[in-house]
Order: structure tokens, then C-alpha cells, then sequence
């Protein structure tokens, strides 16, 4: 009777040894995750523009300093959320960014006027006196992804000398047509990034200008004194 009844419960570890075997098995055949960044290679070199460059050692003729970017909250986590139409997204648990979007789209963004202008921010950091520097600060409206379709990004966003009261407050409508896959997708995003900078950067030379600074005519602005943020 002793023995059958080890006979039974050696049996029944057996079980559970092969099942603790075979859900460690199916955890290992599990899809592994695909990691994105907007910040490398972040679309069109604008900043191959004639007097973009800066020459090493020299001294940029003014500094900016990016604010971090806000993006809307549906789309604030590290999986990719696509459009599945009507009003319904799906939150893709393999498709992942390597930080946060509104990380992702400032460090883009910093990257692309650096190069664009021949400055680099400051945001975080002491910097000279004596040297002119520009506050950018960027509100994400829309960041919509439709696989296999197009990549949007609405955003907001403002330029203002840290030494005036004069704010330039913009915004830009990105909508790129993108291929199949996800890479396409997160592409047809990091283009639409590279036009944001397009414009900053084009607000930014007209500031200093030598005369009262116009925004490009193409561009969608208002000048004013900032108001509080409720």
C-alpha cells in the first residue's frame, strides 16, 4: 500500500516537473522584443545646410536650450500604440521604444537643430553669460501611428530669447506616408520630427535676424508676450 502510494506521488512530481519543463520552454520560444529610437540618423540632413556646420573649437553665435516634450498620455509608454481604426489602437507588447516617446522626440529634436543651426543645447546646464540663448519648448498633440499608412505628429510649440518677453508660438503638421513594418513606421515618425526641426530651425535663423524677427511665411505662427500655463 506504502509503495503505491509513492508510486503516485512520484508520478504526480513527474508531472510537474514535465509541465514546470514546458512552461520554461514555451517562456524561452516567447517572441523577444524589437527596441526603436528616434534619435539616430533622425531623417533629412538639414544641417547640411551652407553655414549650418560649425568649425570644431569654434564659438556658436547663440545657444538654445529644449524643454522636455510633452506627448499625449495614451501614447506615453514605451509600446508602440498603432491605429486599428475607428476608435480602437492596439498597445503592441513586442514593439517597443528604447525610452519614452516625449524622450524620444526631444532627443531627436535637439540632435536635429544642433546640426542645423551649428549650436547645441543647454537645457539642464550653466552656459555664459553674454551669449544669446533661445528657450524651445514643444507640445505633442497628435502622435499617431497607422501601419503601413502614414506616421502624423501635431505638434505646438514656441521660440523666445531667455533675455525678452517676446514669445513666437508655432505649430507643425506632419502628416508621412510609411511602407510595411514597423521600422517604416517608426521612420515615417523620425521624418516627421526632422520636418519639426525644419521649421524651428527656420524661426530660429529669423530671430536673429537683424531686424524685427518675422516668422517664414509658410510657417504657421503667432508673435506675443507668453501667458501663464493653468
Amino acid at each position: 500500500m506504502m509503495d503505491a502510494c509513492l508510486s503516485r506521488g512520484t508520478r504526480a512530481l513527474l508531472r510537474l516537473t514535465a509541465l514546470a519543463a514546458a512552461l520554461a520552454l514555451a517562456a524561452c520560444a516567447s517572441p523577444a522584443s524589437r527596441f526603436y529610437t528616434l534619435g539616430a540618423g533622425s531623417g533629412p540632413a538639414g544641417g547640411d545646410a551652407p553655414g549650418a556646420a560649425r568649425t570644431a573649437g569654434a564659438k556658436p553665435a547663440f545657444l538654445f536650450e529644449l524643454a522636455p516634450v510633452d506627448v499625449p498620455s495614451q501614447v506615453a509608454r514605451n509600446q508602440l500604440v498603432v491605429e486599428a481604426g475607428g476608435s480602437r489602437v492596439d498597445v503592441l507588447e513586442q514593439e517597443r521604444w528604447a525610452s519614452l516617446p516625449g524622450d524620444e522626440i526631444r532627443r531627436a529634436l535637439s540632435g536635429d537643430l544642433a546640426a542645423r543651426l551649428g549650436t547645441f543645447d543647454v537645457y539642464g546646464a550653466p552656459y555664459p553669460a553674454g551669449v544669446p540663448v533661445y528657450r524651445v519648448t514643444a507640445n505633442v498633440r497628435r502622435f499617431e501611428s497607422w501601419p503601413g499608412e502614414r506616421a502624423v505628429l501635431d505638434a505646438v510649440w514656441s521660440v523666445r530669447a531667455v533675455s525678452s518677453q517676446s514669445v513666437l508660438t508655432c505649430r507643425t503638421l506632419a502628416d508621412v506616408p510609411v511602407g510595411a513594418g514597423y521600422a517604416a513606421l517608426v521612420e515615417g515618425h523620425r521624418r516627421a520630427v526632422a520636418q519639426m526641426a525644419d521649421q524651428i530651425a527656420a524661426v530660429l535663423r529669423a530671430q536673429r535676424g537683424p531686424s524685427q524677427p518675422v516668422p517664414p511665411a509658410d510657417i504657421d505662427c503667432t508673435v506675443g508676450r507668453p501667458t501663464p500655463v493653468k
